[in-house]
C-alpha cells in the first residue's frame, strides 16, 4: 500500500520540444546561480549540475567542493523553467526548479542520502518556486512516514487475517492522501501562473477528476504567462485532454496536401464532413480504410466529403498509403506524428479517431467505425 505521484503529462519533456508552433514568443533567457555547502564532505570531490529530474539526466557543469564543502554554479535558462539536479559525486541527488533569475542556495550533508541516492536532509532555497515545492516535500515525506507504519501494520493484519484492521488501515491512509490533496489544491492558486504550479500540477492533480482545476491553469497561463515551454506544453496538455466534444464548433485549420497545397476545413463547411485521424504506419486505420472507401464513393455525391488529417512523419509513407488504399478525398499533415498541432487541438489520443461534422461545422459524432459509421451516414444522407 503505498502512494504514487507520477505525472499525468507523462511525455511533458518530449511535448515541450514539438510545442514551437504554438509558441507566440520565446522566452527570455536568464541567468541563475545556486551555491551551497555539503557537510561531512570530503574536499574535492565532484558535484554536478543536471537537467532533469530522471535517474539519468543531463550533466550540464561540474565542479568540485572547496574545503569548505562549498560550490557555485551559474547557469542560463533559455525555457522558463526546468527541474535540475545537484549530483554529489554519484552518492546523492537534490532537485531544483529554476525559472531564471535566482539566487538560490542549497544546504546539505554529505552522509545523508537513502538507498536511491536521494538526498533525505538536504533543501535548495532563495526563491518562490523553491517555498512551495519544499513545503510540498513535507507533506509527502509526512505522509510517507505514516505509510511506513501503516505498511508494517497491514503486513500484520493480512497474516491474521484480519479483514477489520486492513479496512481500518485502508481508510486511515486514504483519509490523509484526501487531506494531503486539499492542502496542495488550496496552496495551488497561490501559485500563480509559475513553474512551481505546473509542476505541482502535473505531479498531483489527476486528469479526469481535477480537469476543471487543470483548465483553470491553463487559462491563467495563457493569460499571465504563456511564453515559457513549460506554459505551452501544460496549455497544450490540457487542450489535448480536453479535446472537442459532441456539440462543439469543430476549430478551424489548415494543412499541406500531398502535393503541398493548404487545405482549410472551413474551406468544406455546408458539407457533411468525416474528419478522420489516421496514419500510414497504423494498422487499425488502414484496415477500416476499405469500408470508409465504400461509404465515400456511396455518399461523395450527396453532399459529404471526408478530410483526412494524418499523423505520419515520413511524407513518402503517407502519400503511397493513400495511393495503396485508394483514398481519393481531401487530405492533409503537418508531419509531426503525434506532435501534430490539429491532433493536440482536437485531444487525439490514439488512431484511428473520427469526427463526424454537420453542415455548420458541429460535430455531432465521434469515433464512429463500421456498421456505426453506415448507419449515420444513411440516417443523415440517403
Amino acid at each position: 500500500m503505498t502512494g504514487s505521484y507520477t505525472g499525468w503529462l507523462a511525455g511533458l519533456l518530449a511535448l515541450l520540444l514539438s510545442t514551437a508552433g504554438i509558441a507566440q514568443q520565446a522566452p527570455t533567457p536568464k541567468p541563475f546561480t545556486i551555491s551551497g555547502k555539503f557537510r561531512n564532505a570530503t574536499p574535492g570531490t565532484k558535484v554536478y549540475l543536471q537537467l532533469g529530474a530522471a535517474q539519468n539526466p543531463v550533466v550540464l557543469d561540474s565542479t568540485t567542493l572547496d574545503q569548505e564543502g562549498s560550490f557555485r554554479f551559474t547557469r542560463t535558462e533559455s525555457d522558463g523553467g526546468n527541474v535540475y539536479q545537484i549530483n554529489l559525486g554519484n552518492t546523492q541527488r537534490l532537485n531544483f526548479l529554476a525559472e531564471g533569475g535566482e539566487t538560490l542556495s542549497l544546504t546539505g550533508d554529505a552522509r545523508d542520502a537513502n538507498e536511491d541516492g536521494v538526498s533525505t536532509s538536504g533543501s535548495v532555497t532563495g526563491s518562490p518556486n523553491m517555498e512551495y515545492y519544499n513545503k510540498i516535500l513535507a507533506l509527502v515525506a509526512d505522509l510517507r512516514s505514516k505509510v511506513t507504519i501503516w505498511n508494517e501494520e497491514y503486513e500484520k493484519a493480512s497474516l491474521k487475517n484480519d479483514q477489520k484492521k486492513i479496512n481500518e488501515i485502508q481508510g486511515r491512509f486514504e483519509k490523509a492522501e484526501r487531506e494531503l490533496m486539499g492542502q496542495i489544491k488550496t496552496m495551488l492558486p497561490e501559485m500563480g501562473s509559475s513553474f512551481i504550479a505546473v509542476f505541482t500540477a502535473n505531479n498531483f492533480l489527476n486528469a479526469q477528476t481535477d480537469l476543471p482545476v487543470l483548465e483553470e491553469l491553463a487559462d491563467k497561463l495563457q493569460k499571465e504567462n504563456p511564453t515559457p515551454k513549460y506554459a505551452q506544453a501544460f496549455i497544450a496538455g490540457v487542450k489535448r485532454i480536453k479535446g472537442i466534444g459532441v456539440g462543439d464548433i469543430a476549430p478551424d485549420f489548415s494543412l499541406n496536401a500531398p502535393d503541398g497545397k493548404q487545405v482549410s476545413l472551413s474551406s468544406l463547411r455546408g458539407k457533411y464532413v468525416l474528419l478522420d485521424f489516421w496514419a500510414s504506419w497504423c494498422g487499425p486505420c488502414r484496415k477500416e480504410n476499405p469500408n470508409v472507401v465504400r461509404l465515400y464513393e456511396q455518399y461523395k455525391n450527396k453532399n459529404f466529403e471526408i478530410y483526412g488529417v494524418s499523423l505520419d512523419r515520413d511524407k513518402d509513407a503517407w502519400i503511397k498509403a493513400i495511393k495503396d488504399d485508394n483514398l481519393t478525398w481531401v487530405h492533409g499533415s503537418d508531419l509531426k506524428y503525434w506532435s501534430s498541432d490539429v491532433a493536440v487541438q482536437y485531444g487525439v489520443n490514439g488512431i484511428p479517431a473520427t469526427y463526424l461534422l454537420d453542415q455548420e461545422g458541429r460535430v455531432i459524432a465521434k469515433n464512429l467505425r463500421g456498421a456505426a459509421l453506415e448507419k449515420k451516414l444513411e440516417e443523415l444522407l440517403k
